[in-house]
């Protein structure tokens, strides 16, 4: 207790050159909960977002299917059994049959991934209730013709869809535009139809927007000729844990790896600048203890006298050191809460539209107690050790000498 009282009694008469190193290691505090706080907002919409756009509460694969290969696509397609029926009629699934195309906008060629979505599912954000149209012409158009629903399904004049908006900026259309659209069944055939785009979605995930095009889960299986089959089924409940049938289940940890891969990588360049900053901080205090240490030598040389051990004096000026930290979180929560309440309730704006990554434009951080009390535990420990370093020196020195003021 005596060497808090007199560490702190030290610290606030050296005046100016305490709080020149209280507010350059204050800095440090902030600048790292600001980074990683940042970090954790994104990391949570980005999931978040994810989530609702793309993965809901898991997603059961047809085992041949791989994301990252377009070749198997071709054959990753399955027929959905009673129990899948029963659950996509309940809510609880959303089936997505995927199949690869080519579209022919204003004469040029590109290749896009076509998926067919329930235009009656919840699950999703994608705004598939726009599809409704589609299915409903056709089935009007069953009940006037009497023909069977493929046929009527090919008898509309153009079939509608929906893109996201770096697929609209990359095929150069925007909404209430038609282009052509080419595929190849399950048997090989090749046909082709005409669409409109009756709407262009904004979504942070550009996974479930580059390069895709969505239609009717109907009307693409028809297409297909693939009737009651489907790719994948995204889960919207939490009791849908494991395989189900032929259906292989991914969790949210196997679905958010790339996420985490991203974040953990930020997490490691950003710790470049933040070890640099604190080390500068902590530098200016390895620098003062050492000339405290040599300009009080006859302090020293009287704690000794006047019975102190040497442990005893050793543990006064390492305190004094700590104690900048301590100062520094103090003065570090006089502008930084107030900072990080109006970045959480406010956000961090880049202005840049597309990130190229599940990122949104404007991110909100996050600061848990978790991270405060680490980041502050962790920098109070850094200036404490780099304190004690020079203070090992004082256990050396003879106490009569330093009463007399000579350097060892």
């Amino acid at each position: 207790m005596i060497a808090l009282k007199l560490a702190f009694r030290n610290l606030l008469g050296a005046g100016l050159r305490t709080w020149l190193n209280v507010t350059v290691l204050s800095f440090a505090f902030v600048v790292i909960i600001f980074y990683n706080g940042m970090l954790n907002g994104w990391d949570r919409q980005g999931k978040r977002d994810t989530q609702a756009w793309e993965v809901g509460q898991g997603q059961l694969w047809h085992p041949t299917y791989d994301k990252y290969d377009v070749f198997s696509i071709q054959d990753a397609h399955g027929l959905m059994e009673t129990r899948e029926k029963q659950l996509a009629v309940e809510g609880k699934l959303t089936p997505i049959l995927i199949a690869q195309g080519t579209a022919y906008p204003e004469g040029r060629m590109q290749g896009v991934l076509l998926k067919g979505i329930d235009p009656e599912q919840k699950i999703l954000k994608i705004p598939s209730h726009l599809l409704k149209q589609t299915a409903t012409a056709a089935d009007d158009a069953t009940a006037t013709d009497g023909a069977t629903e493929v046929d009527v399904h090919y008898a509309i004049d153009v079939h509608h869809a929906i893109i996201g908006k770096r697929m609209a900026k990359s095929l150069k259309v925007g909404e209430g535009d038609q282009m052509l659209i080419r595929w190849r069944d399950k048997n090989g055939t090749f046909d082709a139809l005409e669409v409109k785009i009756v709407a262009v979605f904004k979504s942070d995930v550009p996974s479930i927007d580059n390069g895709q095009m969505y239609l009717s889960l109907q009307t693409l299986q028809q297409m297909m000729d693939m009737p009651g089959e489907a790719t994948i089924l995204v889960s919207g409940t939490e009791e849908i844990n494991g395989n189900l049938g032929n259906w292989v289940f991914k969790d949210l940890d196997f679905l958010f790896t790339e996420l985490d891969e991203i974040i953990l990588s930020k997490r490691a360049g950003s710790m470049i600048m933040q070890s640099t900053l604190l080390l500068i901080a902590l530098l200016a205090i390895f620098d003062t203890q050492i000339l405290s240490i040599f300009r009080r030598q006859k302090e020293i040389g009287t704690y000794i006298a006047l019975g102190m051990t040497r442990a005893q004096v050793v543990g006064i000026f390492t305190v004094e050191g700590g104690a900048h930290s301590i100062l520094a979180a103090l003065v570090g929560a006089v502008y930084g809460i107030p900072l990080f309440m109006w970045l959480a309730a406010k956000g961090i704006t880049f202005g840049v539209d597309d990130m190229g990554i599940t990122m949104a434009e404007t991110i909100f951080p996050y600061y848990s107690l978790g991270l405060i009390a680490f980041t502050t535990l962790f920098v109070i420990a850094a200036a404490t050790i780099v304190s004690y370093i020079p203070a090992r020196r004082i256990s050396k020195m003879n106490p009569t000498d330093a009463l007399r003021g000579k350097v060892n």
